[in-house]
């Protein structure tokens, strides 16, 4: 029997659209900053985010040799961004910048259908929910806040904060080990082949694979090493594997 139930987030439960590259997108985050007193050309805002980008994922590479897949946390490239324009940032706004950046960026976001119930008939059943996503907490724990669903999660583990990413073994070991789970009474649901199936399987975790819209492109369905597979995007169905 599954007991644990661990859950990817965007392509998973939540579909969401965003765009990080357009010149419409940049002057809205020009907006953004300018509502903390710093003041950029979308051009520069641009250049200066991704420099600040790589040179923060460097230095993770840097601090783990060994791991192939990092993470960093944003908050620390907007308050490069504010430092070059005289703002000392302190956390508050640094939090309130990224939600309204992650605001400006999205163009789509909301539950897939059936995720409320999913989430019920766990809860109704005494299974525990965790949380394994790569993404930015500061974007990721407001949008669960405003669908709904933070509350459902006994426990959550997003790669900004851990520095590291799926499908790199450790990340699912870290979860692992901080919630005490016993790996044959736990199952990952997610929605990419690569970073949720293969990262479950090498971690020694059964996996239940969800194609949606947005997931990776999978040329066949041999190649996804998981034990279910639900290839409509059908979340409804997820409760027929997990319950089991």
């Amino acid at each position: 029997m599954y007991r644990n139930i661990i859950f990817d987030l965007y392509g998973t439960l939540v579909d969401i659209r965003t765009d990080e590259y357009s010149l419409n997108f940049w002057r809205k985050a020009v907006s953004v900053f300018a509502k903390g007193r710093a003041s950029y050309t979308p051009s520069e805002l641009m250049s200066r985010y991704k420099k600040y980008v790589r040179q923060a994922q460097l230095r993770e590479k840097l601090r783990h040799p060994t791991y192939k897949y990092i993470d960093i946390d944003l908050l620390t490239v907007f308050r490069r961004l504010y430092n070059d324009k005289g703002v000392k940032a302190d956390i508050e706004l640094l939090r309130d910048t990224a939600v309204r950046f992650r605001k400006a960026s999205t163009e789509h976001i909301c539950l897939y259908d059936g995720v409320i119930d999913l989430l019920d008939t766990l809860k109704a059943e005494n299974r525990k929910i965790y949380l394994l996503s790569n993404a930015q907490e500061s974007f990721t724990v407001p949008e669960m806040e405003e669908l709904g669903i933070l509350k459902y999660f006994d426990g959550v583990m997003i790669s900004s904060e851990e520095k590291i990413c799926k499908p790199q073994k450790e990340f699912f070991d870290k979860l692992i080990d901080r919630y005490r789970l016993e790996r044959s009474e736990s199952i990952m649901v997610g929605n990419d082949k690569n970073s949720d199936m293969m990262g479950a399987a090498n971690a020694g975790i059964d996996g239940l694979y969800i194609h949606q819209e947005i997931s990776p492109p999978v040329e066949d369905e041999d190649e996804i090493r998981a034990k279910w597979k639900i290839m409509d995007g059908d979340v409804y169905q997820i409760k027929g594997y997990v319950l089991t």
